[in-house]
């Protein structure tokens, strides 16, 4: 039990002088704490994202930005659990940009399907549009407008409409689900 602490301890220890030493430029030391905790980098990026692919961007992202934030480290934590705050916020940061580019891409496809089948189908369409358009209200069919019509993004459309981008989010939601049942 003893030997598994102090083993512990100097691997930690060892961290500690590597991280050190690579935040001062070694880029020996660097590499070594990247053989080290790759693995775990990728497991936990995995585990959060979901998905492999997305995991390996994941880890090659925090690898070549782990130079930058090495001097952050102050040693006040073990390395690896400093090292699990940095992986877990850029997976959560991944995953709202991803979340957000793909709700960009829905409303884009939706506003392009929109367009299409009014070109498409004539006067029937349009006028269905027109309809369900005006059938959301001012502020839903202000924000579709802005959004799908014109591409702004939510934050862009927020500023404009002076509300907040979580609402502008919702109001797409809520305009999508209105215009299905239409």
């Amino acid at each position: 039990m003893l030997d598994d602490c102090a083993r512990m301890s100097a691997d930690t220890d060892t961290d500690v002088a590597l991280a050190s030493r690579a935040a001062a430029g070694d880029r020996t030391a660097f590499a070594t704490l990247l053989e080290r905790h790759y693995e775990r980098i990728y497991r936990v990026g995995a585990r959060v994202l979901g998905n492999e692919q997305d995991a390996a961007d994941l880890a090659q992202d925090v690898c070549v930005g782990l130079v930058g934030k090495l001097s952050s480290y102050r040693g006040e934590s073990r390395f690896t659990t400093w090292l699990y705050r940095v992986v877990a916020n850029a997976a959560l940061d991944r995953l709202r940009r991803d979340g957000t580019r793909r709700r960009k891409e829905q409303d884009f496809t939706e506003a392009e399907a929109v367009i299409r089948a009014g070109q498409a189908g004539g006067a029937d369409e349009t006028i269905w549009l027109r309809q369900a358009l005006d059938g959301l209200g001012a502020d839903l069919r202000a924000t579709v407008i802005l959004v799908a019509g014109e591409g702004l993004r939510h934050s862009e459309a927020a500023e404009v409409l002076g509300v907040t981008e979580s609402t502008v989010s919702w109001r797409m939601h809520e305009a999508r689900k209105r215009l299905r049942t239409s």
